[in-house]
């Protein structure tokens, strides 16, 4: 099937409690509400079928991986075929004894598994232990979209949100739109207007990626308090999930403490005619930017 021109899409927010069944439920329920709604692209938030496990270094947490296909993407793919609808979710994938990725799965609307992707930049701070539990991806070249009926998508997962190369390198691989489940959040200590400073942020980089390469950007988070299994104050996660237009212009948002199955109309094709105004990829000077290898540029 062609690329479509119009579509219209859908992000599924909620929070995440201790009964793995009952969130997968959660983004189950949400995926047919989409498809009832018009939505033929249905994005999922991170790590969507259990609590965000990696606030503590826990080689428990290992119990939770599986493999790819495995159960989640079984569920997944039911949903794509039984709605029509293409799926991209998230799972903790095993890939082998010791070997686990944070992978977004896409699920063509046929329910096959049409590609993954392995998270390619993984934190490591306070509240965000994942370079203990998820090895970054490692496919060569690392940044490619996943083709599917709908066209070719650039699927990215959280941390990478915020790494212009990423965007970048996913467009100029053909990428008709940029996909991002995510779970992120508020420290409780911090302040109101640290907190919103942080949103702010968070928001703007993204729309951002959506400007400097004429695509809409797609942003699903998770909602909610989780607790910290260290006595720690936990993370309430900030809901907010998004979408974006080609210029940055925001389509619509969630709000950042309720569930929510959100949706935007997109003219795909808008990113032909912004990129003949907006030349940006024309324009790159290639014979300058090898300087971008290094780690930094020492005087």
């Amino acid at each position: 099937m062609p690329a479509v021109d119009a579509l219209t899409v859908a992000l599924v927010q909620h929070p995440c409690g201790p009964d793995r069944g009952a969130n997968l439920r959660a983004s189950l329920e949400g995926i047919a509400e989409a498809a009832a709604r018009g939505a033929r692209l249905v994005l999922l938030q991170e790590l969507h079928a259990t609590r965000y496990f990696c606030q503590r270094e826990d080689p428990a947490c290992f119990d939770l991986a599986e493999p790819v296909p495995g159960p989640t993407t079984e569920a997944l793919a039911e949903a794509a075929r039984r709605h029509g609808v293409v799926v991209v979710g998230s799972v903790f994938e095993r890939r082998s004894a010791g070997l686990y990725h944070n992978t977004a799965v896409v699920l063509d609307r046929d329910g096959r598994l049409a590609g993954r992707y392995r998270k390619m930049h993984v934190p490591d701070d306070p509240g965000y232990h994942e370079k203990y539990c998820f090895t970054p991806g490692d496919a060569v070249p690392g940044f490619r979209p996943v083709n599917t009926s709908l066209g070719p998508l650039g699927v990215l997962v959280c941390w990478d949100q915020w790494f212009p190369e990423a965007a970048r390198l996913m467009a100029l691989a053909g990428a008709r739109l940029l996909l991002y489940p995510t779970a992120i959040g508020w420290d409780p200590r911090d302040g109101p207007g640290e907190q919103e400073r942080q949103r702010q942020a968070w928001e703007l980089v993204q729309r951002g990626h959506a400007v400097a390469n004429c695509l809409p950007v797609l942003a699903c988070n998770r909602v909610g308090h989780e607790p910290d299994p260290g006595g720690g104050p936990g993370i309430r996660f900030w809901g907010s999930s998004f979408v974006a237009g080609p210029q940055g212009e925001l389509l619509a948002r969630a709000p950042e403490d309720a569930a929510c199955v959100l949706t935007a109309e997109l003219d795909l094709g808008r990113t032909e005619a912004l990129r003949r105004l907006w030349p940006f990829l024309r324009d790159r000077r290639l014979d300058a930017y090898g300087p971008l290898l290094e780690r930094w540029r020492d005087a």
